[in-house]
């Protein structure tokens, strides 16, 4: 572990106070053998951007003295150091550099540990979570420099904690990060570790000579915002209730929700373009699903890589702007995509398929920048994934974050911290959030941005 110098930067937008960095390399060299990492071809499509998540950790200590708070944190640090070493020679691509357009290059050059000190609390942060103040727990430019992954661990000044993890999607999806964050929180904490397999993804996707498509995400004209909504069980079960006899099957909570935010959102789209464009816009909705449990057999939940592939569904005609026809188009699609391409991917003629599969994507898209009438959203769920379960010895976290600031049309879906509801964070134009987010069909089922309870008074 070696430390840069020290630096007391802050941005008083933001109040973050920079204290640390520090270079954190393998705790063991990575063997001359697997020096030269290889990407699947799923990771070679996949863009070369990074992505991040921060997760908010309470103080439990009572005793509420600032200097105790700061001895706290930098043991805490200390062992979060240490154990990401140790973590890092499990997961050596990461502490190398990307090569070239298939390989990494394992040469544990290491990965930035960021110590920050917040003037707010973690109450601040919950009652009124606000996506352009979260965007200070994201690396800066001079930060990033080529590195494939870096962290930060900041200090609230009521003793709180957040860890952001800051990865780069080439090899790094959100299962991979489970992974990562499973093993290096078992290590902290002396439990088992879960170790990763690297070869899996390479071995079912050889990477191939083909056209550098990933490039890196395009920040687009228009300004944009993110807004939280709170989909409740019980609002999630009236939704069913509506629909449930339109359907020869069972629609889930995830389907339901996804439908009524593509359907919202497409109603303020349309409005927004006026006469401009005919009152009815096609639109499209991208999903992203882990093809891990979709092929025979199943690969290992510990490989790491994108195993992860969009689908798509489409909006034809007017009358399909209803919940119930979206979440059939949405099934229909999905069962396709599993039973039609999934199981090809790792056929003999895998390369076939992605690739055909890759020509439809960037024709849509294609389209969408040549039709105005065409309306494009891109979609995640990481409902059921353990994603507030990371203890690193000082309790779970109570709440996490990840802040899109490289496009528009996103929605993305997780699990509510009690259990059954849905916890929904949507990127739109801001012309076409200030209708989203007034609508009455939409805030029927959905609270915008209520306050994260939490049973402390000490945050």
């Amino acid at each position: 572990m070696e430390k840069q110098n020290k630096m007391n930067s802050s941005n008083n937008n933001n109040h973050l106070e920079k204290l640390n960095t520090i270079l954190i390399k393998p705790s063991k060299p990575t063997p001359l053998h697997l020096q030269t990492f290889k990407l699947s071809l799923l990771d070679q499509f996949s863009p070369n951007y990074h992505t991040n998540m921060t997760f908010f950790y309470p103080n439990h200590n009572n005793n509420n003295n600032t200097n105790n708070h700061f001895s706290d944190f930098s043991n805490k640090s200390k062992i979060l150091q240490n154990s990401l070493s140790q973590t890092l020679s499990h997961f050596y691509p990461l502490a190398g550099r990307l090569h070239d357009a298939t390989t990494i290059h394992c040469n544990d050059d290491g990965v930035f540990f960021i110590e920050s000190r917040s003037t707010t609390t973690l109450s601040q942060i919950l009652t009124n979570p606000n996506f352009d103040a979260l965007e200070c727990f994201v690396p800066t430019t001079e930060e990033k420099r080529n590195m494939l992954l870096l962290l930060r661990f900041t200090l609230f000044r009521c003793g709180s904690t957040a860890i952001t993890t800051f990865v780069t999607h080439k090899i790094v999806e959100l299962n991979t990060l489970i992974i990562f964050l499973n093993t290096w929180a078992a290590i902290t904490t002396g439990n088992e570790i879960p170790l990763p397999d690297l070869t899996v993804a390479a071995a079912l996707f050889p990477p191939r000579e083909v056209p550098d498509v990933s490039g890196s995400v395009k920040n687009s004209n228009a300004k944009f915002t993110t807004r939280r909504f709170i989909f409740k069980a019980s609002k999630i079960e009236e939704l069913k209730v509506k629909i449930k006899n339109k359907f020869e099957f069972h629609p889930s909570r995830v389907e339901v929700v996804l439908a009524l935010i593509w359907k919202c959102a497409l109603s303020a789209s349309i409005a927004v373009s006026g006469s401009k464009t005919t009152s009815f816009r096609r639109s499209i909705l991208f999903q992203a699903i882990d093809i891990r449990t979709r092929m025979n057999p199943a690969v290992p939940e510990t490989a790491v890589g994108n195993l992860a592939w969009p689908f798509w569904v489409t909006v034809e005609e007017e009358s399909h702007v209803a919940i119930d026809e979206m979440v059939k188009i949405m099934r229909k699609g999905k069962m396709d995509f599993i039973e039609n391409k999934a199981e090809r991917f790792k056929e003999e003629g895998g390369f076939k398929v992605v690739m055909e599969n890759l020509k439809e994507r960037v024709e849509i898209l294609k389209r969408n920048n040549e039709n105005k009438g065409l309306v494009v959203y891109n979609s995640s769920s990481w409902c059921n994934y353990p994603l507030l379960e990371f203890d690193f010895g000082w309790g779970k976290p109570v709440w996490c974050s990840s802040v899109k600031n490289f496009a528009i049309n996103l929605i993305v879906l997780m699990d509510t911290k009690n259990g059954g509801g849905i916890e929904a964070f949507v990127t739109l134009v801001e012309d076409e959030m200030k209708l989203f987010e007034q609508n009455q069909e939409l805030l029927h089922y959905a609270v915008l941005n209520p306050t994260i309870l939490i049973s402390t008074s000490k945050l």
